[in-house]
């Protein structure tokens, strides 16, 4: 490991896969990473939709869903981790007169930068009553690295890194998330060598 890699700190960033990267799971995908730390990295693709749609979702958890406006909206496949669990990543929702730093809801990660990951049941229950978050993902699975996988890959090239936008999250449309992500960089995607990432 180098001796840096415990000074770097990709939380609130994208992981932009390089096209050289193999990995069937991780090829062209757009990574946001909820946590790192140096005993590793945790976070969910935001450009990998799966067949079902979130009024699918919320039959199978036996809710109504109560926003008309995501009843369309695909569930997207956060990464090969448990896959049968779901994940919502949101806008911070704080409770009146609650502590900036505690959430509404019971098991939710509050990461730098105004977002949250919740995987309990009641920020469904909040959306099934119209309430909830208003721009929120919902994905089946997250992606995870120990400690020094994801340093290990950066060195090989495996991907970009760049500052998470979370109008790339919420406003951009699927498909074109990983060109967003790009941009934030300078880069298109002509412009990357399919032969970096081989290590």
């Amino acid at each position: 490991m180098p001796p840096d890699a415990d000074q770097i700190n990709l939380t609130h960033h994208f992981l932009i896969a390089m096209p050289g990267l193999q990995d069937a799971a991780f090829a062209k995908s757009v990574v946001y990473l909820c946590e790192h730390s140096p005993r590793g990295a945790l976070g969910l693709m935001i450009n990998k939709p799966t067949d079902i749609n979130l009024q699918n979702l919320f039959d199978k958890v036996d809710l109504p869903l109560g926003r008309d406006d995501l009843a369309s909206t695909p569930v997207l496949q956060g990464g090969p981790v448990q896959t049968e669990r779901g994940f919502v990543l949101h806008e911070a929702v704080v409770a009146e007169g609650a502590d900036a730093s505690e959430s509404v809801y019971a098991s939710t990660m509050t990461i730098p930068g105004g977002l949250e990951m919740t995987t309990s049941k009641d920020v469904l229950e909040a959306i099934a009553t119209g309430a909830g978050p208003r721009r929120l993902l919902v994905t089946l699975g997250y992606s995870a690295w120990g400690e020094g996988q994801l340093e290990s890959e950066l060195a090989e090239n495996s991907w970009l890194t760049v500052g998470a936008d979370p109008s790339v999250i919420f406003d951009t449309p699927i498909e074109q998330r990983y060109d967003k992500a790009l941009k934030l960089l300078g880069l298109e995607s002509w412009m990357l060598s399919p032969s970096a990432g081989h290590a």
